[in-house]
């Protein structure tokens, strides 16, 4: 069993996965075109595109894609005056919808039947390697006992036909020869030391001008180190053996470095007649090697390499245009991704470098006088004596009391209600998981009767004290909504400009921290209650009016809120909303949805399949809707951070 976070990565790995084999089949499609125009020159150059084929699927584009991001715009631009509202980039839910969240009992996201699905697949993907490796050690084995088992051929005619040989090829390194009496055709065992296995009988059946020939065609494999090719490509076939595409290179490979090997004897002015022969009676008395990786005489269409023999035909050298071009199509493919991971980067339109209002209006940095930063025991339902969000605040004499709250909901009310990207890029993010999973309780006291935004600075001191947290802000270009009128100025039923006779006092902040929290059945006739006094400026749940729906509900608050709130997986929102509509007043806010969550539902509580979504609710409660954009967004990065050290 995995959990909901182990499934997404799940999801993550195959997506990338599949990425990866799109684009090195699409590349294998490329070398094929060059093959075919290549058709004409040496067998040589067709086999060394079809390895490059077979390296890519080595070699993911979204490694080097990830590289080049590191590279992308980081120059600072000139400080904009009317930017949008903070952006931290990292994969959570804002309050008050984290409390779903953190309801929700661990094992409710383990028992998903989805989540055996990558399991069993990549158990699946494991067999199957462990299979084809299985099968090239076995056979690998059969070749390297003949060869432990063969003798070592000192001296002879053989021998010297072979060292004649490697001076005319210009190999300066002996290929040791040794003589083993199985019925494996000669063939060249090991790559950095190569050994030529060579048949005890062979000279009782072929002349000698015929054992020259297969000499001349073995120490071809031999100088173009066709066994490393051959077991990069068997790497290649273990770890996609369910590509199909994989086992085709795999033959293209063998047939052109056999045809390779072949234009290399008949240059060395081989007879095409007695070479057609040589390799006929090696196939008629030997067996053919049984890996790839030990490159022996036989090989590819026997009828085919018999007709390009007899008729002594050697393909073209490249001339120089070819050579510029496939070099230039060698440094394009290596050089595009990286340069598309540079314009693809998140832009940085500049680095924020001044005070945010709110704060120097607050004063320099402050901190409490006593603080105590503990894990949560025993997980519950957050509470705090300062509400987390909004600008609704008591004053509480300088004490800061809240449990089972996350450091990213800490760091939401001590960066002044920064918005949430609920999917952001993991290289904006910059923190680990845990900032949005592990729960703590904090109890601060500070002198006094601090406003609400100075206690944001405390906070903020806090976390860098004890969470050893360091931020900077910078604002990108990034994919947002944009949160407008869908009919023209036209309010929807449940948007209300406000009377203006709202206020709040302590009873109304407390009602924060007692409202039904989300998700909420809807009430019966014996349990139903009037909705408890709604402070000023912020939203939280009420009970909604059919099961398995949410709602939230606010008074004399300001647009820009609700978008604030909008993105989180219970609303399905996955990106930030900014408020484009240009409405400045305050509202009357009730929204009502039946949420579609990606994954397990808390226990007693079953989403309405038939109830609106989010978006729908936007559009037909309140007339608002979200157009898709790209926009500057703020955003807060997060440099470094630790769990919390001891009291």
């Amino acid at each position: 069993m995995i959990s909901t976070f182990s499934f997404s990565a799940w999801v993550t790995i195959g997506r990338l996965v599949g990425d990866h084999l799109w684009q090195s089949t699409l590349f294998a499609a490329g070398a094929g075109l060059v093959t075919l125009a290549s058709r004409n020159n040496r067998a040589q150059v067709r086999n060394g595109l079809w390895l490059a084929a077979s390296v890519k699927f080595l070699i993911p584009f979204a490694a080097l894609v990830a590289v080049g991001s590191h590279f992308g715009w980081r120059r600072p631009a000139p400080f904009a005056q009317n930017s949008p509202p903070f952006v931290i980039s990292m994969d959570t839910m804002s309050q008050p919808f984290s409390r779903l969240a953190a309801e929700m009992p661990p094992a409710a996201v383990s028992h998903s039947t989805a989540s055996t699905v990558p399991i069993l697949l990549f158990a699946i993907w494991l067999c199957g390697c462990f299979v084809i490796l299985l099968t090239w050690w076995t056979r690998w084995r059969h070749v390297a006992v003949a060869v432990r088992e063969a003798s070592p051929v000192l001296q002879g005619p053989e021998l010297d036909a072979l060292r004649r040989l490697e001076a005319i090829t210009g190999i300066t390194k002996p290929v040791a020869l040794v003589s083993s009496s199985t019925s494996l055709e000669p063939g060249v065992f090991g790559v950095v030391n190569p050994i030529l296995l060579w048949p005890c009988s062979i000279a009782q059946r072929l002349a000698n001008t015929h054992i020259e020939m297969i000499l001349a065609h073995e120490l071809s494999h031999v100088r173009r180190r066709d066994n490393l090719a051959a077991a990069v490509h068997m790497v290649v076939e273990t770890l996609f053996w369910f590509h199909p595409l994989v086992w085709w290179l795999g033959a293209r490979m063998v047939d052109e470095r056999e045809r390779a090997c072949d234009e290399d004897v008949l240059l060395l002015g081989g007879k095409p007649q007695v070479y057609a022969e040589s390799v006929l009676k090696v196939c008629e008395f030997y067996l053919e090697s049984p890996v790839a990786c030990v490159a022996g005489v036989t090989g590819s269409s026997l009828k085919k390499r018999m007709q390009r023999i007899m008729s002594n035909h050697v393909g073209q050298t490249l001339n120089g245009w070819r050579k510029l071009f496939l070099a230039a199509a060698a440094v394009a493919t290596l050089a595009v991704p990286p340069v598309a991971g540079v314009l693809t980067a998140p832009r940085l339109l500049f680095q924020l470098a001044v005070v945010p209002d709110w704060q120097a209006a607050a004063g320099s940095k402050m901190a409490f006088d006593v603080a105590s930063v503990k894990p949560t025991q025993t997980r519950g339902r957050p509470t705090s004596n300062v509400p987390l969000i909004g600008e609704a605040y008591a004053p509480t004499g300088g004490l800061f009391s809240a449990t089972n709250t996350s450091l990213m909901n800490y760091m939401r009310f001590a960066f002044k209600d920064i918005k949430l990207a609920y999917q952001a890029t993991p290289d904006v993010a910059g923190a680990p998981a845990w900032i949005r999973t592990d729960q703590y309780d904090i109890e601060a006291k500070a002198q006094g009767n601090p406003t609400k935004d100075q206690m944001r600075l405390m906070m903020q001191s806090l976390m860098a004290d004890r969470f050893k947290l360091t931020v900077h802000h910078e604002t990108r270009q990034l994919p947002v909504y944009a949160l407008v009128l869908s009919k023209g100025g036209k309010f929807g039923l449940q948007l209300k400009p406000d009377d203006g006779s709202c206020s709040s006092t302590p009873a109304d902040i407390q009602a924060i921290n007692t409202a039904p929290q989300l998700p909420q059945p809807a009430p019966s006739a014996e349990s139903a209650k009037p909705i408890p006094p709604i402070p000023c400026g912020v939203l939280i749940p009420v009970p909604a009016s059919a099961p398995g729906r949410l709602r939230i509900a606010g008074r004399k608050v300001k647009l820009a809120l609700l978008a604030e709130m909008a993105p989180n997986p219970t609303s399905g929102v996955d990106r930030p909303v900014l408020d484009h509509t240009d409405l400045d007043g305050t509202f009357d806010i009730s929204i009502e949805w039946a949420p579609r969550l990606n994954g397990p539902a808390p226990p007693g509580f079953t989403p309405d399949a038939d109830g609106p979504t989010f978006t729908e609710a936007l559009q037909d409660q309140l007339g608002l809707k979200l157009e898709s954009q790209t926009g500057p967004v703020d955003v807060l990065v997060i440099d470094h951070v630790e769990h919390p050290s001891k009291n």
